[in-house]
């Protein structure tokens, strides 16, 4: 089923005209012909011909939005074609390609802006293709190239993901002991020490280490290669923990998790994520070293977990948020 907006506007409305097309086009609707537009039933985006509608009307035109019902695969095949966007992808693979090629001679700043910019072409793009296919899914896989080259090329140092499951640990054996991790703290290192001093040991005390190796023998390491803690499978680090202490339980954490997560390894947006990841930058910007990062990024996450544990009582209403799973 399909909703079909249909119109025409007086000769001489040129402003209004072009204003209702940009409206109408930033839907990704299908053109039937001049003047004749369509959107899936049901789709958000259909909101947008209402609108359409009454600002055509206030204008002196003629508007009218009707629904429109294939009768053969035929025609289904038809209108599904109008909403093609191959070559949309298709061009949005050639910049992530090029993108990727340019990393290695941008800074840091510029290369993060970049990646950015192409993420959120990407889910514009993702979010008016209302017929997925194989076009998406090598956009999508483009984006992750580049993503995971960017990290590599600017934080050299991430650690590379281990295989395996995550096993459940005892508290006892980590409390009061040594934590190190990689100096130049970011997301994933600042989220894992907040979580293990306010979690997991209170008494913790923290080594930032230039380089892995110099991790003392009893100290426990974690987001580094050959740590105890470290990135499994599809986890982050932060992730790991949550399972390894049984902190999955918390829906609060593994809220945190998920933010954490989409900006130390990209995949599912969220919402807060990039408030926190401004946050945190500007904190980074002004500590003046790590210590001084740590604990004003653990405020930051502080006021995070206590905003997301205010939202568990409305969610008990509608039942319990699930654990994390395995991925």
């Amino acid at each position: 089923m399909f909703v079909a907006l249909l119109l025409s506007l007086p000769t001489g409305r040129s402003t209004v005209r072009m204003r209702v097309w940009r409206s109408l086009t930033s839907t990704g609707c299908g053109v039937l012909r001049d003047g004749v537009y369509l959107l899936p039933a049901g789709a958000a985006q259909a909101a947008v011909f209402a609108q359409a509608e009454a600002e055509v009307r206030a204008a002196g035109g003629f508007a009218m939005t009707v629904e429109l019902k294939p009768t053969s695969p035929a025609q289904l095949e038809h209108l599904r074609r109008l909403f093609d966007r191959g070559n949309e992808y298709g061009a949005l693979v050639k910049k992530l390609a090029a993108a990727r090629g340019s990393l290695a001679r941008l800074g840091r700043r510029k290369a993060d802006t970049l990646v950015e910019r192409l993420r959120r072409a990407c889910q514009v793009l993702v979010a008016s293709d209302y017929f997925p296919g194989e076009a998406r899914q090598q956009a999508q896989q483009a984006l992750a190239a580049l993503e995971s080259e960017a990290r590599s090329l600017l934080a050299p140092g991430e650690p590379r993901p281990g295989r395996g499951g995550v096993r459940r640990l005892d508290p006892a054996r980590y409390r009061r002991r040594v934590w190190a991790t990689r100096s130049d703290l970011w997301v994933d290192r600042l989220a894992s020490a907040w979580l293990i001093r306010r979690f997991i040991d209170p008494a913790a005390r923290f080594l930032w280490l230039e380089r892995p190796r110099q991790r003392p023998k009893t100290a426990v390491g974690f987001d580094f290669d050959g740590a105890e803690f470290s990135h499994v499978e599809s986890r982050i680090t932060f992730e790991v923990l949550l399972r390894s202490f049984d902190l999955e339980r918390d829906p609060a954490l593994v809220s945190i998790g998920h933010a954490v997560h989409y900006l130390d390894a990209g995949g599912i947006p969220v919402a807060e994520a990039k408030g926190l990841e401004t946050l945190l930058k500007g904190i980074k910007a002004n500590a003046g070293g790590d210590d001084r990062t740590f604990a004003e990024a653990a405020k930051i996450f502080d006021l995070f977990y206590s905003a997301y544990a205010s939202r568990e009582p409305e969610k008990e209403k509608g039942g319990t948020a699930p654990a994390l799973a395995d991925r």
